[in-house]
């Protein structure tokens, strides 16, 4: 599946950048979501894109100290980001917790600077993602968007701490639905028979507080990119139809 969506990831850079001159992804972190970005490092095509005219965004974070091992952009440094030629003006990292913030001024400082990269075409306070990227958790969450939390009810805001997550570490900054929705395409990663239940819950009518990948979808595409074992309860006519 790695491999499956990194080929995918680079076709659609190149294609954005031919488009428009540039391209804008939002990263995940998590077992999906690093593999996919290995899977990239390792890609021989990866040289198509051009890294130079590449944005890249976090779809949250885990508030901890710059440069520790958990932290998202930590790990996307590791698995991709320290071998291809960025243009560091153009890599987004979320606040780290030994900065300037708490982690509500640091939602606040991201949403900030989101604010500030959207253009007149993007109608509103988040620029069009070409594409952003979410693992899917095995309670259904995105990004740190648990289920019921105050963090998925949000409708104004368009990033937010993210405070007694159910996983450690319970302090967070994350986009919220409403910012996720304003990517052109969200791709939701899922692999391994632990996925299995949320992307059945999720692509089976849930409501977006109790399962929050229910939530989340693009404005021209939404892609579930899944392997055997996590598609393996999906309802079956959700499958499509056998070949002749």
């Amino acid at each position: 599946m790695a491999q499956a969506a990194a080929a995918r990831l680079i076709t659609r850079i190149v294609d954005a950048q031919s488009a428009r001159g540039s391209a804008s992804v939002v990263l995940t972190g998590g077992r999906n979501g690093n593999g996919l970005l290995a899977a990239l490092s390792a890609a021989p095509a990866r040289d198509a894109v051009d890294w130079s005219r590449l944005d890249l965004w976090w779809g949250d974070e885990r508030f901890l100290p710059d440069g520790d091992p958990e932290r998202n952009h930590t790990q996307a440094r590791e698995a991709l980001l320290d071998s291809v030629p960025l243009d560091p003006a153009r890599v987004h990292p979320m606040p780290a917790s030994d900065g300037l913030y708490e982690a509500d001024a640091a939602a606040e400082s991201y949403a900030a600077e989101l604010a500030a990269a959207a253009g007149p075409e993007d109608h509103g306070p988040v620029p069009t993602f070409d594409v952003l990227m979410l693992g899917v958790g095995p309670d259904t969450h995105v990004a740190s968007l648990f289920p019921e939390s105050p963090a998925v009810r949000e409708t104004e805001r368009t990033v937010v701490g993210v405070h007694g997550a159910p996983k450690p570490p319970p302090t967070r900054v994350s986009l919220t639905l409403p910012a996720i929705r304003s990517a052109r395409e969200v791709w939701l990663l899922a692999a391994g028979e632990d996925k299995a239940k949320a992307a059945a819950i999720a692509l089976s009518g849930a409501g977006e507080v109790q399962a929050p990948a229910a939530g989340a979808y693009g404005r021209a595409r939404t892609l579930w990119l899944l392997d055997a074992a996590a598609a393996s309860q999906l309802p079956r006519d959700l499958y499509p139809p056998a070949s002749a």
